[in-house]
């Protein structure tokens, strides 16, 4: 249980996670030292997206942190971190601009947002609780009992995975969400002219290799729920 080759999938898992997260922090970093031409910092293109889409009812804060940015809709807030508020590269509109996206996405009723905004309370309780229980029902013996039932440890455990499906649920969801919302992202900084054409490929690289997290943290996800349904499998037949 606790010593197995199916540890390669929980390594294979953490490795892509920290090789999308060097290549968005590398790219970032390279593309932060390019100045746009509009001389915009984040902030200022942010609050000009949602001008210009003639929303009122969200406000642009500076918050503190790394590549912390998001857009809350229950407060009605895009949130920009340090280096994005009052950066003028190619990479920090190009950040504020893609929270700009998740508020277009939320504003017109893109229907995987909402699934996802669904999903958040479950799918933290899965996340949480789901490895626990399915660990639980392996130390309580998991198997079938000699009368051909399950035992209460395999109904722990598949009541755990069941739980860590909606986790795994949640990140891949979050996939068409997170591409979308650069897509509309680029459209908006082209169509209303605020990075002109090759600051526009900065601006995508950015994007692109941010939404490579996502890809990876899905991938993980899966390879876990993988191992988890390897090793309840094992010892079914084990018992």
């Amino acid at each position: 249980m606790f010593y197995d080759w199916t540890y390669i999938l929980v390594l294979a898992g953490a490795l892509l996670c920290m090789i999308a997260s060097a290549g968005v922090k590398s790219t970032y970093k390279k593309y932060s030292r390019v100045p746009a031409a509009c001389g915009m910092t984040g902030a200022e293109v942010a609050e000009r997206l949602l001008s210009i889409n003639n929303i009122s009812d969200v406000s642009v804060n500076h918050i503190s942190g790394s590549l912390t940015d998001h857009y809350n809709p229950k407060t009605g807030e895009v949130n920009l971190s340090d280096d994005v508020y009052n950066s003028r590269s190619v990479a920090a509109i190009g950040v504020a601009a893609h929270e700009c996206g998740h508020v277009m996405q939320h504003n017109n009723g893109y229907v995987p947002l909402a699934i996802r905004s669904a999903l958040v309370p479950i799918a933290n309780f899965g996340s949480n609780l789901g490895l626990p229980m399915v660990i639980i029902g392996l130390i309580l013996g998991i198997g079938y009992t000699r009368s051909g039932q399950d035992s209460i440890g395999m109904i722990i455990a598949e009541i755990g995975i069941v739980l860590f499906c909606f986790g795994v649920l949640f990140q891949l969801i979050t996939l068409p969400v997170e591409f979308n919302a650069s897509h509309r992202a680029l459209k908006m900084l082209e169509k209303n002219e605020i990075l002109e054409r090759e600051e526009i490929s900065g601006s995508r690289a950015v994007l692109g290799a941010a939404a490579m997290t996502y890809v990876a943290a899905a991938a993980s996800s899966i390879l876990q729920l993988l191992r988890l349904l390897l090793i309840v499998n094992n010892n079914r037949r084990r018992d």
